[in-house]
């Protein structure tokens, strides 16, 4: 095994990133511990590796018992786990007004609480498993439409732009530094995955005639990326050890980066006079009065 790059855990590996980083991984000669709702999907890459190079395990992101089972089995059979991939999730498209609130919920149980868990889990394995300081790596995989929302999939990107993005930030903040533990979210722009080919495509709501269909709100998110150098440069990534809190990929999402600083400068620009003289004139606090 290359000493320079963990083993790593990849979830949602059945397609897509997951697979994508799985195959590259081990063909890198290093381990990967790859987690799938149908692990007979990996049945000829796993026919091409020994278990000491590649364990697959059946993991439903929404049952706390598959995670934890997998936890325990990647620490029964190689002792260490270094780099997590969060990935699993999928794709529901409809608007926002009509979506039924139990396929948002179900998407948000997935997507979301999936990822939560996960990440629980992980981050347990690295302070209490790992040898003390060696630490590790979550990578949450999250999308440009947490920087700019996608219309056609308001709960896809509400998992995004609100919920994942932000329970990773607050996690970075609470880790201590001296369990080494480091996380990314990778805010993916248009790859050629399976992920707009495998979304649940609701029926286009006829009270917004007139505005864009959802398909064609979402064929403006264009695949151009290549998902083999993807992998590559999360490869590297994790190999040069240096792990910035945010790491927006892809032109498009360079791009939605770049609009989205531009519209909150000028927002805050022109939302500053509301906030002249919003404080108390007389401030008590603690017993300590102060007039301003």
């Amino acid at each position: 095994m290359n000493v320079h790059v963990p083993p790593f855990s990849v979830t949602g590996a059945s397609s897509g990133f997951g697979k994508s980083l799985t195959e590259f991984v081990l063909a890198k000669g290093d381990i990967v511990v790859a987690t799938l709702r149908k692990p007979e999907v990996l049945q000829e890459l796993s026919a091409s590796y020994s278990k000491e190079r590649l364990l697959v395990l059946k993991v439903d992101v929404i049952n706390q018992a598959d995670i934890d089972l997998a936890f325990a089995r990647t620490k029964e059979v190689f002792g260490r786990l270094d780099v997590v991939f969060n990935n699993a999730g999928y794709l529901v498209l409809g608007d926002a007004e009509t979506t039924p609130i139990d396929t948002a919920r179900s998407l948000f149980d997935v997507n979301f609480w999936g990822a939560v868990n996960v990440s629980r889990a992980a981050i347990k394995f690295f302070r209490e498993v790992n040898e003390p300081g060696r630490g590790g790596v979550l990578l949450q995989n999250s999308s440009v439409v947490a920087v700019e929302a996608l219309p056609g999939a308001p709960f896809y990107s509400a998992r995004e732009h609100v919920a994942l993005d932000g329970v990773s930030e607050a996690l970075a903040m609470e880790i201590l530094p001296q369990w080494n533990i480091k996380i990314c979210i990778i805010q993916t722009g248009g790859f050629g995955t399976n992920v707009a080919a495998n979304a649940m495509v609701l029926p286009d709501n006829p009270i917004y005639e007139g505005k864009a269909s959802i398909l064609a709100n979402v064929g403006k998110f264009i695949q151009l990326g290549d998902p083999a150098k993807f992998v590559k440069a999360i490869y590297s990534l994790v190999e040069g050890g240096k792990m910035p809190l945010h790491l927006p990929i892809g032109q498009d999402t360079l791009g939605a980066v770049q609009r989205k600083v531009e519209s909150l400068g000028k927002e805050i620009s022109e939302a500053a006079p509301w906030s002249a003289d919003l404080l108390y004139d007389d401030i008590n606090i603690g017993g300590y009065h102060a007039k301003l």
